[in-house]
């Protein structure tokens, strides 16, 4: 009878997901991002006053998140964005794609803040049209809400098995959670699921997301040649 003994194992499809701790960013880029916040949440006053009045309470903005917008060219940040620039193509360098063609091009970057009265959250959901995606926690303690990521498999999920045990991340795992502290960056590829556990608005909880994509050097080359032209 054939034994299993020998049963050698090949894992392919990862989503690997990575991890840098870079605390000395935290002060300077908190520093700016407050006037975006400012800013965010005074846009939201609209919307505070709208629910108040259809709610008939005063609420303020629980469950909100309050979004910037978009920081891409801020040149406080260059430093910042540089790094993450750099990362990424590291990331995507590592998966093993050819990118002597190509250029990485920022699509987004914004800073958000969950309300201080708790409930912000974000529901799974996946970046298309971008090769990576990643956050970096600016504000954040072991009391507030978490990041998580969905097994992209869809196929898996449709057909799921119970997990021998459900303390443990494994092959099985249907999600992850992660749990940061300020100055902790994550990057991942853009495609996977991944959203933010309900806040409980004890602490403070900012941070920034971002999405790059890798263009063709024949398109980013051409969109500069078709730029503005001064007169």
């Amino acid at each position: 009878m054939a034994k299993t003994d020998n049963l050698k194992t090949s894992i392919y499809f990862q989503s690997p997901i990575f991890h840098i701790e870079v605390p000395e960013f935290v002060k300077d880029v908190n520093k700016v991002c407050d006037g975006y916040i400012k800013n965010a949440k005074k846009n939201n006053e609209k919307i505070i006053k709208q629910r108040e009045k259809e709610w008939k309470k005063k609420v303020g903005d629980i469950t909100m998140s309050h979004h910037s917008s978009s920081m891409i060219g801020d040149p406080s940040l260059k430093e910042f964005t540089d790094f993450i620039g750099s990362t990424s193509w590291n990331c995507l360098d590592w998966f093993g794609y050819d990118l002597s063609q190509y250029e990485l091009m920022w699509t987004e970057l914004w800073v958000q803040e969950f309300s201080k009265k708790g409930g912000g959250h974000h529901e799974g959901h996946v970046h298309y049209d971008n090769h990576i995606s990643g956050f970096y926690f600016l504000k954040c303690s072991n009391r507030t809400s978490v990041p998580f990521f969905n097994d992209p498999r869809i196929a898996k999920t449709m057909n799921d098995l119970p997990l021998k045990d459900k303390t443990n991340v494994s092959m099985a795992s249907p999600l992850i959670h992660y749990k940061p502290k300020p100055g902790t960056m994550i990057f991942f590829p853009a495609y996977l699921n991944h959203g933010f556990t309900v806040d409980a608005g004890v602490d403070d909880y900012r941070f920034v997301h971002f999405n790059l994509q890798a263009v063709r050097k024949l398109i980013t080359n051409h969109l500069r040649n078709e730029g503005p032209k001064n007169k």
